[in-house]
Protein backbone atom coordinates (compact mmCIF):
# COMPACT_ATOMS: atom_id res chain seq x y z
CA UNK A 1 0.00 0.00 0.00
CA UNK A 2 1.48 3.30 -1.49
CA UNK A 3 1.36 6.30 1.37
CA UNK A 4 -1.49 8.11 -0.83
CA UNK A 5 -3.82 4.94 -0.32
CA UNK A 6 -3.16 5.03 3.43
CA UNK A 7 -3.83 8.19 4.18
CA UNK A 8 -7.16 9.40 1.90
CA UNK A 9 -8.57 5.77 1.20
CA UNK A 10 -11.54 5.13 3.81
CA UNK A 11 -11.23 1.48 5.71
CA UNK A 12 -15.13 1.80 5.70
CA UNK A 13 -18.58 2.97 7.37
CA UNK A 14 -18.62 3.37 10.62
CA UNK A 15 -18.56 -0.04 12.61
CA UNK A 16 -17.25 -1.86 9.82
CA UNK A 17 -14.75 -5.09 10.76
CA UNK A 18 -11.85 -4.06 9.10
CA UNK A 19 -10.54 -1.80 11.64
CA UNK A 20 -6.69 -2.54 13.49
CA UNK A 21 -6.46 -4.29 16.57
CA UNK A 22 -3.03 -3.27 17.34
CA UNK A 23 -4.84 0.03 18.36
CA UNK A 24 -4.32 0.93 22.21
CA UNK A 25 -7.30 2.08 24.97
CA UNK A 26 -5.63 5.09 25.61
CA UNK A 27 -4.58 8.84 24.28
CA UNK A 28 -2.45 11.95 25.76
CA UNK A 29 -2.42 15.17 24.53
CA UNK A 30 -0.75 18.70 25.10
CA UNK A 31 -1.82 21.74 23.41
CA UNK A 32 -0.34 25.57 23.01
CA UNK A 33 -1.34 28.82 21.11
CA UNK A 34 0.89 31.65 21.06
CA UNK A 35 0.40 35.11 18.72
CA UNK A 36 3.44 35.67 18.10
CA UNK A 37 6.04 38.36 18.63
CA UNK A 38 4.37 40.37 15.77
CA UNK A 39 0.99 39.91 15.37
CA UNK A 40 -1.50 42.13 18.34
CA UNK A 41 -4.32 39.47 18.12
CA UNK A 42 -4.07 35.45 18.20
CA UNK A 43 -6.23 34.62 14.35
CA UNK A 44 -5.49 30.56 15.73
CA UNK A 45 -7.66 28.77 17.27
CA UNK A 46 -7.65 24.74 19.11
CA UNK A 47 -10.09 22.75 20.16
CA UNK A 48 -9.93 19.43 22.35
CA UNK A 49 -12.58 17.33 22.97
CA UNK A 50 -13.99 14.27 23.95
CA UNK A 51 -17.63 13.30 22.33
CA UNK A 52 -19.95 10.12 23.08
CA UNK A 53 -23.52 11.00 21.38
CA UNK A 54 -25.18 12.50 23.83
CA UNK A 55 -22.27 15.68 24.81
CA UNK A 56 -19.04 16.88 24.18
CA UNK A 57 -16.42 18.16 26.96
CA UNK A 58 -14.22 20.55 26.37
CA UNK A 59 -10.68 19.20 27.53
CA UNK A 60 -7.43 21.24 28.70
CA UNK A 61 -4.43 22.31 27.37
CA UNK A 62 -2.69 18.78 28.28
CA UNK A 63 -4.27 15.60 29.96
CA UNK A 64 -4.73 12.10 29.12
CA UNK A 65 -7.65 9.30 28.84
CA UNK A 66 -9.34 6.01 27.43
CA UNK A 67 -11.80 5.01 24.69
CA UNK A 68 -13.41 3.21 26.95
CA UNK A 69 -16.62 5.60 26.40
CA UNK A 70 -15.68 8.22 24.11
CA UNK A 71 -13.69 9.69 21.51
CA UNK A 72 -11.47 12.46 20.85
CA UNK A 73 -11.52 15.15 18.42
CA UNK A 74 -8.36 18.16 18.27
CA UNK A 75 -7.90 20.71 15.61
CA UNK A 76 -6.87 23.62 14.87
CA UNK A 77 -8.16 26.80 12.71
CA UNK A 78 -6.16 29.86 11.30
CA UNK A 79 -8.45 32.75 10.78
CA UNK A 80 -8.19 35.35 7.63
CA UNK A 81 -10.04 38.46 7.05
CA UNK A 82 -9.34 42.24 8.49
CA UNK A 83 -9.55 43.65 11.59
CA UNK A 84 -10.75 41.00 13.69
CA UNK A 85 -12.27 38.72 11.50
CA UNK A 86 -10.11 36.48 11.42
CA UNK A 87 -10.19 35.85 15.13
CA UNK A 88 -13.53 35.24 14.82
CA UNK A 89 -13.36 32.88 11.83
CA UNK A 90 -11.29 30.44 13.63
CA UNK A 91 -13.52 30.51 16.93
CA UNK A 92 -16.60 30.16 14.48
CA UNK A 93 -15.16 26.85 13.23
CA UNK A 94 -13.80 25.20 16.49
CA UNK A 95 -17.51 26.08 17.80
CA UNK A 96 -19.35 24.60 15.02
CA UNK A 97 -17.35 21.38 15.32
CA UNK A 98 -18.41 21.54 18.95
CA UNK A 99 -22.22 22.04 18.44
CA UNK A 100 -22.48 19.51 15.53
CA UNK A 101 -20.62 16.37 16.73
CA UNK A 102 -23.16 14.85 19.41
CA UNK A 103 -25.64 14.49 16.56
CA UNK A 104 -23.25 13.17 13.94
CA UNK A 105 -21.35 10.67 16.01
CA UNK A 106 -25.08 9.41 17.99
CA UNK A 107 -26.00 8.91 13.97
CA UNK A 108 -23.26 7.06 13.31
CA UNK A 109 -23.12 4.90 16.50
CA UNK A 110 -26.48 4.39 15.81
CA UNK A 111 -25.10 1.99 12.90
CA UNK A 112 -27.04 4.52 9.84
CA UNK A 113 -24.91 4.05 6.24
CA UNK A 114 -22.90 7.25 7.55
CA UNK A 115 -19.26 6.64 6.67
CA UNK A 116 -17.17 9.07 8.27
CA UNK A 117 -16.27 10.91 5.28
CA UNK A 118 -19.73 11.75 5.29
CA UNK A 119 -20.14 13.16 8.46
CA UNK A 120 -16.21 14.99 8.13
CA UNK A 121 -17.85 16.49 4.73
CA UNK A 122 -21.18 18.08 6.01
CA UNK A 123 -18.97 19.20 9.22
CA UNK A 124 -16.78 21.04 6.68
CA UNK A 125 -19.93 21.90 4.85
CA UNK A 126 -21.77 23.90 7.30
CA UNK A 127 -18.83 26.26 8.97
CA UNK A 128 -18.54 27.11 5.22
CA UNK A 129 -21.91 28.19 5.16
CA UNK A 130 -21.33 29.90 8.53
CA UNK A 131 -18.50 32.33 7.72
CA UNK A 132 -20.33 32.64 4.22
CA UNK A 133 -23.33 34.29 6.12
CA UNK A 134 -21.48 36.17 8.21
CA UNK A 135 -18.90 37.21 5.48
CA UNK A 136 -21.89 38.32 3.37
CA UNK A 137 -24.36 40.00 6.18
CA UNK A 138 -21.47 42.37 8.20
CA UNK A 139 -19.35 44.88 6.54
CA UNK A 140 -16.59 43.99 9.10
CA UNK A 141 -16.57 40.31 8.12
CA UNK A 142 -16.31 40.51 4.50
CA UNK A 143 -14.00 38.20 3.21
CA UNK A 144 -13.16 36.35 6.72
CA UNK A 145 -12.19 32.33 6.45
CA UNK A 146 -10.55 29.95 8.03
CA UNK A 147 -8.40 26.81 7.73
CA UNK A 148 -9.04 23.58 10.07
CA UNK A 149 -7.39 20.50 9.92
CA UNK A 150 -9.27 18.03 12.98
CA UNK A 151 -8.34 14.53 13.21
CA UNK A 152 -11.70 12.63 14.94
CA UNK A 153 -9.70 9.70 16.94
CA UNK A 154 -11.81 6.46 17.70
CA UNK A 155 -10.03 3.05 18.33
CA UNK A 156 -7.51 2.27 16.14
CA UNK A 157 -8.31 5.29 13.33
CA UNK A 158 -7.31 8.66 13.06
CA UNK A 159 -10.58 9.97 10.80
CA UNK A 160 -9.11 13.62 9.54
CA UNK A 161 -10.86 16.59 7.41
CA UNK A 162 -8.67 18.99 6.14
CA UNK A 163 -8.73 22.67 3.78
CA UNK A 164 -6.07 25.17 4.02
CA UNK A 165 -2.70 25.28 4.67
CA UNK A 166 -2.41 24.45 8.41
CA UNK A 167 -1.00 20.94 8.96
CA UNK A 168 -1.51 17.38 10.34
CA UNK A 169 1.83 15.35 10.61
CA UNK A 170 1.79 11.77 11.35
CA UNK A 171 4.76 9.76 13.37
CA UNK A 172 4.51 6.23 13.53
CA UNK A 173 5.64 4.01 16.82
CA UNK A 174 8.22 2.48 14.52
CA UNK A 175 10.29 5.56 14.24
CA UNK A 176 10.34 6.22 10.78
CA UNK A 177 10.49 9.62 10.73
CA UNK A 178 7.60 11.99 10.62
CA UNK A 179 4.96 12.37 7.34
CA UNK A 180 3.08 14.96 6.15
CA UNK A 181 -0.66 13.68 6.07
CA UNK A 182 -2.67 16.63 4.69
CA UNK A 183 -2.17 18.79 1.70
CA UNK A 184 -1.36 22.17 1.54
CA UNK A 185 -3.78 23.92 -0.61
CA UNK A 186 -1.98 26.20 -2.27
CA UNK A 187 -0.08 26.20 -5.91
CA UNK A 188 3.24 25.85 -3.95
CA UNK A 189 1.64 22.70 -1.99
CA UNK A 190 0.98 21.54 -5.31
CA UNK A 191 4.67 22.04 -6.79
CA UNK A 192 6.23 19.95 -3.39
CA UNK A 193 3.58 17.34 -4.72
CA UNK A 194 4.79 16.67 -7.65
CA UNK A 195 8.38 17.05 -6.84
CA UNK A 196 9.66 20.63 -8.35
CA UNK A 197 10.15 22.31 -5.13
CA UNK A 198 12.09 20.82 -2.07
CA UNK A 199 10.79 22.28 1.44
CA UNK A 200 13.72 25.05 1.75
CA UNK A 201 12.25 26.28 -1.96
CA UNK A 202 9.07 26.09 -0.73
CA UNK A 203 9.75 28.32 2.25
CA UNK A 204 11.34 30.86 0.19
CA UNK A 205 8.49 31.07 -2.50
CA UNK A 206 7.18 34.43 -2.94
CA UNK A 207 3.67 33.02 -2.74
CA UNK A 208 3.62 30.38 -0.14
CA UNK A 209 1.48 31.84 1.93
CA UNK A 210 -1.50 32.49 -0.55
CA UNK A 211 -3.70 29.41 -0.35
CA UNK A 212 -6.27 28.20 -3.26
CA UNK A 213 -8.98 26.52 -0.43
CA UNK A 214 -10.44 27.98 2.59
CA UNK A 215 -13.73 27.80 4.67
CA UNK A 216 -15.36 31.02 3.60
CA UNK A 217 -13.03 33.75 2.56
CA UNK A 218 -15.83 34.00 -0.63
CA UNK A 219 -15.14 30.62 -1.73
CA UNK A 220 -18.13 29.20 -3.63
CA UNK A 221 -17.71 25.86 -2.58
CA UNK A 222 -15.80 23.52 0.05
CA UNK A 223 -14.07 20.87 -1.34
CA UNK A 224 -12.09 19.05 1.83
CA UNK A 225 -9.68 16.68 1.80
CA UNK A 226 -11.08 13.40 4.18
CA UNK A 227 -8.70 10.59 4.98
CA UNK A 228 -7.46 8.07 7.67
CA UNK A 229 -5.13 6.32 9.31
CA UNK A 230 -4.71 3.06 11.21
CA UNK A 231 -3.34 3.97 14.57
CA UNK A 232 -1.29 1.60 16.98
CA UNK A 233 0.39 2.56 20.53
CA UNK A 234 3.20 4.55 20.20
CA UNK A 235 1.70 6.57 17.38
CA UNK A 236 2.22 10.34 17.55
CA UNK A 237 0.04 13.12 15.66
CA UNK A 238 0.59 17.12 15.47
CA UNK A 239 -1.92 19.22 14.06
CA UNK A 240 -0.54 22.74 13.73
CA UNK A 241 -1.40 26.44 11.87
CA UNK A 242 1.35 27.20 9.43
CA UNK A 243 3.08 29.64 12.07
CA UNK A 244 5.09 26.49 13.02
CA UNK A 245 6.09 25.85 9.81
CA UNK A 246 7.01 29.16 9.64
CA UNK A 247 9.59 29.22 12.36
CA UNK A 248 10.66 25.11 12.18
CA UNK A 249 11.94 22.75 9.55
CA UNK A 250 10.37 19.54 8.96
CA UNK A 251 13.15 17.69 10.42
CA UNK A 252 13.35 20.16 13.85
CA UNK A 253 9.99 19.03 14.71
CA UNK A 254 10.40 15.54 14.35
CA UNK A 255 13.51 15.86 16.65
CA UNK A 256 11.95 17.50 18.93
CA UNK A 257 8.75 14.97 19.58
CA UNK A 258 11.22 12.40 19.36
CA UNK A 259 14.69 13.20 20.55
CA UNK A 260 14.01 16.21 22.86
CA UNK A 261 17.03 18.08 24.56
CA UNK A 262 17.16 17.61 28.38
CA UNK A 263 15.81 21.44 28.11
CA UNK A 264 12.72 20.38 25.93
CA UNK A 265 11.70 18.09 28.04
CA UNK A 266 10.84 20.79 30.47
CA UNK A 267 7.81 21.42 28.50
CA UNK A 268 4.96 19.28 27.12
CA UNK A 269 4.96 18.33 23.72
CA UNK A 270 2.43 21.07 22.16
CA UNK A 271 4.09 23.46 23.97
CA UNK A 272 7.33 22.60 23.38
CA UNK A 273 6.89 22.83 19.44
CA UNK A 274 5.19 26.39 19.98
CA UNK A 275 8.18 27.88 22.28
CA UNK A 276 10.46 26.57 19.68
CA UNK A 277 9.22 28.61 16.75
CA UNK A 278 8.55 31.27 18.85
CA UNK A 279 12.71 31.52 19.47
CA UNK A 280 13.41 30.95 15.75
CA UNK A 281 10.77 33.55 13.92
CA UNK A 282 7.10 34.69 15.69
CA UNK A 283 6.49 36.27 12.85
CA UNK A 284 3.10 34.84 12.96
CA UNK A 285 0.96 32.79 15.46
CA UNK A 286 1.74 29.95 16.31
CA UNK A 287 -0.66 26.88 17.70
CA UNK A 288 0.60 22.87 17.88
CA UNK A 289 -1.51 20.28 19.65
CA UNK A 290 0.40 16.73 20.07
CA UNK A 291 -1.37 14.17 20.27
CA UNK A 292 -0.12 10.21 21.48
CA UNK A 293 -1.56 6.93 20.98
CA UNK A 294 -1.06 4.38 24.35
Amino acid sequence: MNEEDEFHTPPGTFGASDSPQTGSDRVKWSAMTHKGKVRTNNEDSFLALTVDGREVRYLGKTGQGTFAESDYVFAVSDGMGGAKSGEFASKIAVEKITRMFPRTYRHAAGGLPTGFGDVLTELFNAIHKELTRYGESYLECQGMGATLSLGWFTPGWMYFGHIGDSRVYYLPANGEGMRQVTHDDSHVGWLVRQGKLNEREARMHPRKNVISKALGAGHRYVDPQIGAVGCESGDRFVFCTDGLMDGLWDRAICEAIREPSAAEQAHEPGPRLVLNALEASGRDNITAVVVEIG
